[in-house]
């Protein structure tokens, strides 16, 4: 046993993990692997180090910096990926890896064309509108949160959040992956809309749809119909955070804002309370120190303006003097002006003596007498002279009265409605008529017919001879 252990050739550790490097590069020198990336990073390098996994088994996996440069999208964990290199070892750690040369997503032609045609036929409706955006409030007061309840992604926007601003966080839980995720997106959107103002369970001021990065199979519910038009007719304004910031799913274009990842979400969400409070801090030393060189300018202003005032003693030493001297004559004129007063009074109670009062009352009563007399005197001239007017006046309407007339011998004629009688013509025989006369009234009768008898002639009076110089008048 021991001679033929000794016929067996002795390798060193290099040596057989250089013989199996070579072994597996020359028998596996091309491979195309299908499977899901598992653990993704990226070195400093630039190279990207990962896992390819299936159901069964896991393959590390490496590629160089050049080759991931030209990749046209961002390796992450759950993505299903096509790989294309060689198979081979890595001595240091005894493990066989693929070094891939080309990667590409398994199946994502077919879905990247639904999707693009899906993102035309809703552009056209006006959901992607720049005009439909609204701006997330400043400082919200509750935020509505539509994400799974597990996982890193809630917990990141818990924690950013009450870093920069604590707020009141409403969480609706939903599945974000799978058949069931966009009815359970779109309801929570609905609902979150459906929450009335001042209710028990607080309305939010903004929503937050968030998720983390996956592939495009991972992030399907997000490119859902549904899930598009509920975030386009929501009234709450709302952001998108869905997968890492290369991901772009058709939520992003109906939001109000996209966010690149769930953490910069919460970023926009809130601001910094510190940065908040510095500012305000900032603004009142600006204010203060605006302020105190508005009141510096003022007084220095007013300083100015006060040299060119003349001084107050100058101003009020005039009007003392003028008050000095004014006192000083102030006493003798009080003094003279009461004298002459008292002299004036004293000659007015000298003429107040009795006797001095008797005359000046005798004096007015004579006064009044004789303007008495005079006016007595004067009412009785002007009421002889009214009666001589009025006596002329009943001459003169006595003379022109029709009685006068009646007194010569003429007399009136009326008719039996008392209507005066001017010609002959108006009466018939037969009719009764009323004569007045100088001394009375009698009633007659027409007799004859009207106009038949001739008016009798009256001779004329015979003249009486002149008996003077002058003849008579009438």
């Amino acid at each position: 046993m021991a001679n033929d252990a000794s016929n067996t050739p002795e390798y060193s550790v290099s040596e057989l993990a250089h013989a199996l490097k070579r072994t597996v590069e020359d028998s596996y020198g091309h491979v195309r692997v299908r499977g899901e990336l598992g653990r993704v990073i990226t070195a400093k390098s630039g190279h990207v180090y990962l896992d390819l996994k299936d159901e069964r088994a896991v393959i590390d996996g490496v590629m160089w910096k050049g080759n991931a440069a030209r990749l046209s999208f961002r390796p992450e964990e759950g993505l299903e990926v096509v790989a294309e290199g060689k198979l081979s070892t890595y001595p240091g750690r005894s493990k066989y890896q693929i070094i891939i040369d080309r990667m590409e997503p398994a199946g994502a032609g077919a879905l990247m064309a639904l999707l693009e045609a899906r993102k035309k036929a809703l552009a056209a409706e006006g959901l992607f509108a720049a005009e439909r955006k609204r701006d997330i409030p400043f400082l919200p007061e509750v935020i509505g949160v539509v994400t799974s309840p597990t996982g890193a992604v809630i917990r990141d926007i818990l924690h950013r959040i009450s870093d920069r601003f604590p707020r009141h966080v409403l969480l609706w839980p939903v599945l974000v992956q799978g058949d069931k995720a966009a009815e359970q997106i779109a309801a929570a959107i609905e609902g979150f809309n459906a929450l009335p103002e001042g209710g028990s369970v607080p309305r939010p001021d903004v929503l937050i749809v968030a998720r983390g990065g996956g592939s495009i199979e991972d992030l399907w519910a997000f490119n859902e119909e549904i899930v598009v038009r509920a975030a386009a007719a929501s009234d709450i304004p709302l952001v998108s955070a869905v997968g890492h910031e290369t991901d772009t799913t058709l939520i992003d274009f109906a939001s109000d804002r996209r966010a690149p990842t769930p953490t910069g979400a919460a970023e926009m969400a809130v601001p910094v309370r510190a940065e908040l409070m510095a500012s305000l801090g900032a603004e009142s030393e600006r204010l203060t120190r605006s302020l105190m060189r508005h009141i510096d300018r003022r007084r220095a202003d007013f300083r100015s303006a006060a040299r060119a005032l003349p001084r107050p003693e100058g101003l009020l030493g005039p009007l003392r003097q003028r008050l000095d001297h004014a006192g000083e004559r102030l006493g003798p004129t009080l003094t003279s002006g009461l004298q002459r007063r008292r002299d004036r009074l004293t000659a007015v109670l000298g003429g107040l003596r009795p006797a001095a009062l008797k005359r000046d009352l005798a004096e007015k009563q004579r006064r009044v007498a004789l303007a008495g007399e005079r006016f007595g005197q004067a009412g009785r001239r002007a009421i002889d002279r009214q009666g001589r007017d009025l006596a002329a006046l009943g001459a003169r309407l006595s003379a022109l009265s029709h009685a006068s007339v009646l007194k010569r011998g003429f007399a009136l004629v009326r008719d039996d409605a008392g209507t005066l009688v001017r010609t002959s013509g108006s009466l018939q025989s037969g009719q009764a008529v009323e004569i007045e006369f100088a001394d009375g009234r009698k009633s007659a009768r027409i007799d004859g017919a009207a106009g038949s008898a001739p008016a009798p002639k009256r001779k004329p009076k015979p003249r009486k001879p002149d008996s003077g110089g002058q003849g008579q008048l009438f």
